[in-house]
């Protein structure tokens, strides 16, 4: 099914199979996407939202000298653009970064769906997940050192990817390039490359090509002081460590 990840392991939240199919009965096409393309662009009109099937497509803001800056990243499951039903269009870029596949899903079929209110509810909670996600991509840039931005950034990925099936707790396929890496975590590339050696040697993380490895993941979530509360997981679905 089109939407077998849409809220998948959410705690108490989950759709049921009449809702799931009430989703893809709105949807209007699959569009395939290829990799390093702009899906939406900031300011354009908007008449339909987008979930991703596969692949990962991120949210960015590009400066006046067309420099780009990563302020969000969404995986297949993800609603990437559903508050655009009530804003009409969104101040930023939304891209592909690997191959994509999604659902587009037209505003006025959105409208059919929000009038079974618990379905609604299910909506709502997709686009206040993602404001609880921003609130902590902001902390993990403006608390956290280098080491600990990408610890919390891979704990986070970690768990969003087992919710939905894509890792086993400890090993996923993540394929973003260093200087995607390094974007996300608002270092330099160099720094990057600094930054996965350490968690190698350290025993915490291997990263091969696309493959990540958490070696120890309790201490990997130490060191990004991560907390999944604000993932709104169900226990066995994805956040495979609490901090205490």
């Amino acid at each position: 099914m089109i939407t077998d990840k849409f809220l998948k392991g959410r705690r108490g939240i989950s759709p049921t199979l009449v809702e799931r199919a009430a989703i893809e009965k709105a949807v209007s096409e699959i569009r395939q996407i290829p990799p390093r393309t702009i899906l939406i662009e900031a300011g354009q009109p908007l008449r339909h939202s987008a979930l991703i099937i596969d692949g990962l497509v991120c949210r960015t803001i590009s400066d006046r000298d067309g420099l780009r800056q990563f302020v969000g990243l969404h995986l297949p499951g993800d609603f990437v653009d559903l508050h655009s039903y009530v804003l009409h269009h969104i101040e930023h870029d939304i891209a592909s970064v690997t191959q994509a596949r999604v659902a587009i899903v037209p505003h006025e079929r959105i409208d059919l769906l929000i009038a079974d209110t618990s379905l609604a509810r299910k909506l709502w909670f997709s686009t206040v997940l993602d404001a609880a996600m921003h609130r902590a991509w902001l902390f993990r840039l403006g608390r956290l050192d280098a080491m600990g931005r990408v610890a919390h950034f891979l704990c986070e990925t970690n768990a969003r990817l087992k919710a939905v099936g894509l890792s086993d707790g400890r090993r996923f396929v993540l394929d973003l390039t260093q200087n995607d890496l390094a974007e996300i975590c608002g270092v330099t590339s160099i720094h990057m490359n600094r930054i996965i050696r350490q968690l190698r040697e350290e025993g915490l993380v291997t990263m091969r090509s696309s493959l990540v490895e958490i070696a120890r993941p309790e201490h990997l979530a130490a060191r990004g002081q991560f907390d999944g509360a604000y993932l709104y997981l169900d226990d066995d679905a994805g956040d495979p460590v609490r901090r205490t």
